[in-house]
């Protein structure tokens, strides 16, 4: 009928999504960049990647294989898994998503902690489901008030573990005692993207869970300690029946030829995963007792970044702290959106960027 101004609607819930904000990642004209605003590895990839991707691109021309089997199989025997309960996305952001899109509906439930990587909330949403916030406890996630928040309709809950942007950790006693607290219909997803700088004996990735029920999937990236961020690179280890139902809607190529095999690479070489966890666990220690230093607040980290709180000192704040460490090449990242409008969060970086930022602190804080 002319006349009519109808347009097309998105479903309920997507308008109440913010769109993603990235972090910053320019310098002013004439300083040196320093970016450590987004997680990735100062030490970049294996070095045996390289020969893995030129191998890979003599084929440009052919389609990838649409199960990822070279991948599967080095994940499988670098961790011990039954490779057909490993699902393959584009980074983890997609198995995540995927998750929800399998298991969430109108009128569900997903619970999401306070802190926690904005993408679960998101994942929630755009399915249609209502997203329950649980709020944390000192910058840790609070099983306590997730088993609140349950009810009949919570069909998922997703945990950070180790949280993003907090860098802290729910020991595993804790996440035996949530899926205990759940509903067997209820998916637990233990987001595990910095699983692999954690050295703490009371921390499990999720593997063993997920082996032993069938409501528990553990996800894992390739963009953190492996330094494929670029390439876009995820998985998750699931039980048969959801790995049987996210293959159903997942895209054939969701991953190109080329992260396959720079993946099964990095995989392969745990002498490089070692050497990043030792650059980056001394520097987690040195940053904490330097920032400590300076008066600031920094939260216990087993991350490869630091979450640094500032005083509430007119002019000292994380504001005026971000702009002047911008004019000076530091790029951090500002993390109002997860709750802590007066904190930066800065990725462990070069030693020398690291050592620039202890300086540029330092002077800022002594003006």
């Amino acid at each position: 009928m002319q006349g009519l101004t109808k347009a097309p609607a998105p479903r309920p819930g997507v308008l109440d999504i913010e769109a993603y904000v990235p972090g910053k990642s320019h310098a002013p004209a004439g300083v040196r960049l320093h970016k450590l605003s987004s997680n990735e590895t100062p030490l970049g990839p294996s070095p045996h990647v390289s020969a893995a991707i030129a191998e890979a691109s003599r084929h440009l021309e052919l389609y990838p294989d649409p199960q990822a089997s070279a991948l599967k199989a080095a994940l499988a025997e670098r961790y011990g898994l039954n490779p057909q309960r490993i699902v393959c996305g584009n980074g983890s952001d997609e198995v995540l998503s995927l998750l929800a899109q399998t298991y969430l509906h109108d009128g569900d439930e997903g619970i999401y902690t306070e802190h926690g990587f904005l993408l679960h909330r998101t994942a929630i949403l755009a399915t249609g489901a209502t997203a329950v916030m649980a709020p944390e406890r000192d910058a840790h996630v609070d099983v306590d008030a997730i088993l609140e928040r349950v009810t009949a309709r919570t069909r998922m809950v997703y945990i950070a573990n180790p949280g993003n942007p907090t860098g802290t950790y729910v020991p595993f006693d804790e996440i035996r005692r949530l899926h205990a607290g759940l509903p067997a219909d209820c998916v637990l997803v233990l987001d595990a993207a910095y699983a692999e700088y954690v050295r703490r004996n009371d921390y499990e990735a999720g593997i063993e869970l997920v082996s032993s029920v069938d409501n528990v999937v553990m996800t894992r990236t390739f963009s953190k300690i492996h330094g494929l961020a670029s390439l876009r690179v995820g998985w998750m280890y699931v039980p048969e029946g959801i790995a049987d139902a996210v293959e159903r809607i997942r895209g054939p190529f969701n991953l190109n030829a080329l992260g396959i095999a720079a993946a099964a690479a990095a995989i392969r070489d745990r002498a490089h995963v070692e050497r990043t966890v030792e650059h980056n666990n001394g520097w987690i220690v040195r940053l904490t007792e330097a920032f400590e230093g300076l008066g600031l607040r920094v939260s216990p980290s087993v991350t490869n970044f630091v979450l640094i709180h500032f005083p509430q000192t007119p002019g000292k704040g994380a504001a005026e702290a971000d702009a002047f460490l911008t004019e000076r090449g530091y790029i951090l990242r500002r993390v109002g959106g997860y709750g802590f409008p007066n904190a930066l969060r800065m990725t462990i970086g070069s030693d020398e960027a690291n050592e620039g930022v202890v300086a540029a602190l330092t002077e800022f804080l002594g003006r």
